[in-house]
C-alpha cells in the first residue's frame, strides 16, 4: 500500500490497491507499470498526486463549508445545476496550492525532464473506473503540457473539473457524497502521438459481449477525439483465442474511418483538418494491430475482467504505449444477452398487414423515407416505413426499432436483414407507405404467427424471458442461417451448432459494392464507375485486394462467432440482374429474361465470363481459412446442375488454393435442382454434403417462379412433390455416408414442416436466429414422437 500522507509518488510505485489514494486511473497505470512489463506492454512513466494533497487544497483553501453550501442550493432547487458547477469551479480555481504540494509536484516533473518535459495531465477520482460505476470522461485531461506554471495551473483545473455539471450529476445518480470523492492527478511524459495516431480498444465486442474479440479503433494525432467520438476512427477486430499462434494473422475486420480531423501539439494543442491521404490510409499495420490485441489479451488477463484500454504510438520512434485502463462496465453490467418473447395485452385500431419477420413487438414513431438520400432525416428508435431496402438502407436500418416495407417477401433484402438485426419488420404491406404518416406513433407486432401488424398507437406488451439453459438437446444439429458478419457476433449466446448457410452475396454487395471484374478489368468500366471503385479501394495498393481482404474478413466474422463449429458459406449465388447492380457490373453481365434460371452459381465459376471473379472468391476463402484461422469454414457450391459442371467447378476451386479435403476442408453442395436429387450418389462422390434450398427446390420441382404474386397460393414446400424429393435426397444421401441440411425459410415459419425433416432423418436444419429456440423445442418434440 503506497503512502497515503504523500503528495505524490511515483506511478510506478502505484497498484491496484491504491485506488483510494490515487484513485482508479492512476492505480490501473501504476499496476500495469510493474506487473505487465514481463509481457511486453508499454506504460509510459510518470508521477500522481493524492487523494490527500487534493483535500489538503481543499482545506487550504477553506472551499469544504462553501463547496456543501452550494450544493445544499442545489439539493433545494435554489440555483441550476449550471449555476452551482460554474460557481464551484470557479472557487478552485482561484484557490492556491500549499507550497508543499506545490514543490513536490515541480520536484517530481523536474525528474521526468529537467524540468521542460511535455506531460498529460490526467484526473483520476477516487470513486472513478470501478467495476460497478465509470466516471470515465466526467473530469478533464490537459496534454501537452509544458513548464512549472503550466502545469501547475493544468493541476489546479483538474480539481475544478471533479465538479463539472456532468460529473455532479453522475455523482448524485451514483449516490456518492460530493465530498468524499477525492480527485489524484496523473502526469504522464507524453506520447508523440501528434506524430503518428491513437485511439481505444476494448477485450470484449462492446456491442453484442462476445468475449473472444478485441475491438481497437484508432485515429491520427492525439487519441482526445477518438476519445470524445469526435471524428469517424478506423476500427480493427481481433479474434483472440488465435493470438498466441506466430503463423496466424486474426484480423477478422479492418474498416477504414473518415479521420477528417485529428488533434496536434501547439500551444498546447489545437484540432485541423486531415489530408485526403490520411483519411483514406489505415492508422495501424497488421503488426501493431496484433500487437495491441495481444496486450489488451494480457491486461484482461491479469485484471480478470474486459477491459477499456486507451492505447498510443510514438510518431518519432514507432513505439506502441498504453496510457489508460480501466474495467469495461456496459457489457459487464448488462449480463447474458435477453432473448425475449413478446404478446400483446391491449392494442389500437389495425393500420396495415403484411409478411410478418421475427417474432418481437416494437412500438416507435414512423419516420417515412422514400430515398435512402434521405438518411439524415432518420432518428434512432423510430420505426422505418419505405418502399423496398437495399443494402445501402442497412446504416438506417440498424438503428431502426422496426421495419415496414411495401413490397418484398420472406426471401427479401429487408427481411434477410432484419432477422438478422434481431429488427421486426413487416414487409410486403403493399399500402404501408400510403397509410402511414411521418410522426404517427404504431406499434408493428411480429408475435402473432405469420402474418405482421401495425397497430395505431401504443400497445400494452408483455413480454418474457426466455432462459438459454432451457434449450434442449437435440441428436438433429440445429443451426443459423447468417449473412451479415455484425449481426453474427449478435447471436454468439445461442446454443447452436454451427451455421448452415452464410451468403457470401452480402458480405459482397454491403462490404465490398464492386462487381469483381470490375476491379480486374477497369478499362472496361465507365468514368464515373472508375471514380467511385478508387475511393472504395484507396485503402489498398491493389483494387483485387480490397475484394480478397474485405470478403476474407467479412466470412472469417461470420465463422469466429460460432467457432470451432462448422460454418458453411455458399460462394455467390447474385442472379445476372443483381450482379450488374454492383458497381461497374454492366459490362459484364447479360441480359436475361428469367435471371432465376439463367447464369447464376456454379454455371459462373468455369465460365471464361467470371472465372477470375470467383478465383478471387476462393482467395478469399483461403485467407480465411489458411491466414486468419478459420478452419471451420465449409465452401458450398450453389446451383451445381450436373455432375460434370461440379468436376469443373472442383477444378477451378483447386487452381486457386481450395483442395477439397485439404487442411480438412469440406465442401458442400446445394440441393435445389430436381438433378442433384436424381443424381445424388454421383453428386455424393464430388461433395461432403447436401444442403437443400427449399425455395429453389420448390420452385423447380412445381415450376413457379418463386418471386411470383399470382402464383404464390401455389407455392408450397411442403407439397407432397416437394417432400418425395426431399425423402429420396436424404436417403440416397446416407446410403454414401453423406450429410443432408436443409438451409431454407420453411422450418422457421412452419413447425410441421420441421417435423417433417426429423422424421425423415435430416441431419441439420439451419434456420433464422430468431426462430432458433422454436425451431429447437420443434425438432426435440419430433425426436422423442419418432423414438
Amino acid at each position: 500500500m503506497a503512502d497515503a500522507n504523500a503528495y505524490t509518488l511515483p506511478l510506478a510505485g502505484l497498484r491496484n490497491s491504491d485506488t483510494a489514494i490515487v484513485g482508479g486511473k492512476n492505480a490501473s497505470l501504476g499496476e500495469m507499470l510493474g506487473q505487465l512489463r514481463s509481457a511486453g506492454i508499454a506504460v509510459p512513466d510518470g508521477f500522481a498526486t493524492t487523494a490527500h494533497a487534493y483535500r489538503e487544497f481543499i482545506e487550504a483553501n477553506e472551499l469544504e463549508p462553501r463547496i456543501r453550501s452550494a450544493i445544499g442550493q442545489l439539493e433545494r432547487g435554489a440555483a441550476s445545476l449550471a449555476q452551482i458547477g460554474e460557481a464551484i469551479r470557479q472557487m478552485m480555481l482561484e484557490g492556491e496550492f500549499p507550497q508543499a504540494l506545490a514543490d513536490a509536484i515541480c520536484r517530481d516533473y523536474a525528474r521526468l525532464d529537467d524540468g521542460n518535459a511535455s506531460v498529460a495531465v490526467r484526473s483520476s477520482a477516487t470513486a472513478e473506473d470501478l467495476p460497478e460505476a465509470s466516471f470515465a470522461g466526467q473530469q478533464e485531461s490537459f496534454l501537452n503540457v509544458r513548464g512549472e506554471a503550466a502545469l501547475l495551473d493544468a493541476c489546479r483545473r483538474c480539481y475544478a473539473s471533479l465538479f463539472t455539471d456532468r460529473a455532479i450529476s453522475y455523482r448524485k445518480n451514483q449516490g456518492f457524497d460530493h465530498l468524499e470523492v477525492a480527485l489524484s492527478i496523473g502526469i504522464q511524459r507524453m506520447v508523440r502521438t501528434d506524430l503518428a495516431g491513437a485511439g481505444v480498444m476494448f477485450s470484449i465486442d462492446t456491442e453484442s459481449g462476445f468475449p473472444r474479440a478485441v475491438l481497437i479503433n484508432a485515429a491520427w494525432g492525439l487519441g482526445e477525439l477518438v476519445v470524445q467520438g469526435a471524428v469517424d476512427p478506423d476500427e480493427y477486430r481481433v479474434f483472440k483465442p488465435f493470438l498466441d499462434q506466430e503463423a496466424l494473422t486474426p484480423i477478422i475486420e479492418r474498416r477504414v474511418g473518415g479521420k477528417r480531423a485529428k488533434m496536434v501539439f501547439d500551444d498546447p494543442v489545437r484540432q485541423v483538418e486531415t489530408d485526403p491521404d490520411e483519411q483514406r490510409r489505415f492508422v495501424l499495420d497488421e503488426g501493431e494491430v496484433l500487437t495491441l490485441a495481444r496486450w489488451a489479451v494480457a491486461i484482461e488477463r491479469h485484471y480478470g475482467r474486459p477491459m477499456d484500454i486507451e492505447w498510443a504510438k510514438d510518431g518519432e520512434t514507432g513505439q506502441l504505449w498504453v496510457v489508460q485502463a480501466r474495467p469495461e462496465t456496459v457489457q459487464a453490467q448488462r449480463g447474458g444477452q435477453k432473448l425475449q418473447s413478446y404478446a400483446l395485452k391491449s392494442k389500437g385500431p389495425l393500420l396495415v398487414t403484411g409478411l410478418s419477420v421475427g417474432d418481437a413487438v416494437a412500438v416507435g414513431e414512423v419516420c417515412k423515407l422514400d430515398s435512402v438520400a434521405d438518411i439524415d432525416n432518420f432518428r434512432e428508435g423510430h420505426v422505418l416505413v419505405t418502399a423496398r431496402t437495399d443494402p445501402d438502407w442497412v446504416p438506417i436500418m440498424k438503428k431502426a426499432a422496426a421495419i415496414v416495407t411495401d413490397h418484398g417477401g420472406r426471401t427479401s433484402h429487408a427481411a434477410i436483414v432484419s432477422r438478422e438485426l434481431g429488427v421486426p419488420a413487416v414487409v410486403g404491406a403493399g399500402n404501408a407507405t400510403a397509410v402511414l404518416q411521418s410522426g404517427q406513433v404504431v406499434t408493428v407486432s411480429c408475435a402473432e404467427g405469420d402474418q405482421g401488424f401495425i397497430y395505431e398507437g401504443r400497445a400494452e406488451v408483455e413480454t418474457q424471458d426466455l432462459d438459454l439453459k432451457s434449450v434442449p438437446s437435440t441428436r438433429t444439429q440445429v443451426m443459423l442461417n447468417l449473412a451479415n458478419p455484425a449481426a453474427a457476433m449478435q447471436w454468439w449466446r445461442l446454443p447452436a451448432d454451427g451455421v448452415g448457410l452464410a451468403r457470401m452475396e452480402f458480405i459482397i454487395n454491403n462490404a465490398i459494392k464492386v462487381h469483381p471484374m470490375a476491379l480486374l478489368h477497369p478499362e472496361q468500366v465507365d468514368e464515373a464507375s472508375r471514380r467511385a471503385i478508387a475511393e472504395l479501394t484507396a485503402a489498398y495498393e491493389e483494387p483485387t485486394e480490397f475484394f480478397i481482404d474485405r470478403l476474407a474478413q467479412g466470412v472469417a466474422t461470420i465463422a469466429a462467432s460460432r467457432y470451432p463449429d462448422p460454418v458453411i458459406v455458399r460462394m455467390s449465388d447474385f442472379k445476372t440482374n443483381e450482379y450488374a447492380d454492383l458497381l461497374g457490373g454492366r459490362g459484364f453481365e447479360p441480359h436475361e429474361e428469367n435471371p432465376m434460371l439463367g447464369w447464376r452459381g456454379a454455371s459462373r465459376y468455369y465460365d471464361d465470363g467470371y472465372r477470375d471473379g470467383f478465383a478471387l472468391e476462393c482467395r478469399a476463402i483461403a485467407r480465411a481459412r489458411e491466414r486468419i484461422g478459420m478452419r471451420n469454414i465449409v465452401v458450398m457450391i450453389p446451383f451445381c446442375r450436373t455432375p460434370k459442371e461440379a468436376d469443373r467447378v472442383l477444378e477451378v476451386m483447386a487452381a486457386n488454393g481450395l483442395v477439397r479435403g485439404e487442411n480438412g476442408l469440406a465442401v458442400y453442395v446445394m440441393c435445389e435442382v430436381p438433378s442433384n436429387v436424381i443424381l445424388a450418389e454421383q453428386f455424393a462422390e464430388r461433395f461432403d454434403g447436401f444442403s437443400i434450398g427449399s425455395n429453389d427446390l420448390t420452385q423447380l420441382t412445381l415450376g413457379i417462379d418463386r418471386d411470383s404474386d399470382r402464383l404464390a397460393h401455389l407455392f408450397n414446400e411442403e407439397d407432397e412433390a416437394v417432400t418425395t424429393l426431399i425423402r429420396q435426397v436424404i436417403s440416397r444421401a446416407h446410403t454414401k455416408q453423406t450429410k443432408v441440411g436443409l438451409c431454407g425459410q420453411a422450418p422457421s415459419d412452419r413447425p410441421n414442416f420441421a417435423r417433417f425433416l426429423v422424421e425423415a432423418g435430416i441431419d441439420s436444419i439451419s434456420v433464422n436466429p430468431d426462430s432458433f429456440i422454436a425451431v429447437k423445442q420443434t425438432v426435440a418434440d419430433a425426436e422423442r414422437r419418432n423414438s
